[in-house]
């Protein structure tokens, strides 16, 4: 595949900065830079770039969100606990004209009730969750694949 002209944007959410270091029973020992790693290389081997971002601060995911519009080929977005609550999130995602996956390291349906529902998950053309960090690079081969039978 042609290397597209613009990144796709790889947005996480909060407290995704402690990924290794929090609940690992759940998440895992794999640090948000581990997955750094693995997408830049995923993306290279599909002839892709990712711009990988992550963020406290429900703002400024809604800012990247808008950038994401002219900047971004695709938006791969993990918005952890801001699925669940974030209006202001899915309200900026409704505004994209291009591929949305959702990913989530955990199984949301496999967690506490107030976890099986996501805003982010009317918007997303697909949603992995529960494979861990495999999510990332699985997203990024279907956003691959999103990205050639749009263009």
């Amino acid at each position: 595949m042609a290397t597209t002209p613009k990144p796709i944007f790889v947005l996480n959410g909060p407290n995704l900065n402690q990924l290794g270091t929090r609940e690992p029973e759940i998440y895992g020992d794999v640090t948000l830079a581990d997955i750094e790693t693995m997408c830049q290389g995923q993306a290279a081997k599909l002839g892709l770039s990712v711009d990988f971002r992550q963020s406290n601060l429900e703002g400024e995911l809604v800012t990247w969100i808008q950038e994401a519009q002219d900047s971004a080929s695709g938006t791969i977005i993990n918005a952890a606990a801001y699925s669940h609550t974030s209006i202001a999130l899915y309200d900026a995602l409704k505004q994209l004209d291009q591929p949305i996956i959702e990913v989530h390291l955990s199984n949301i349906y496999m967690r506490e009730a107030f976890r099986h529902h996501s805003h982010v998950s009317s918007l997303a053309d697909g949603i992995i969750c529960g494979l861990g960090a495999k999510g990332y690079t699985l997203a990024l081969e279907a956003m691959a694949g999103l990205i050639q039978s749009k263009g």
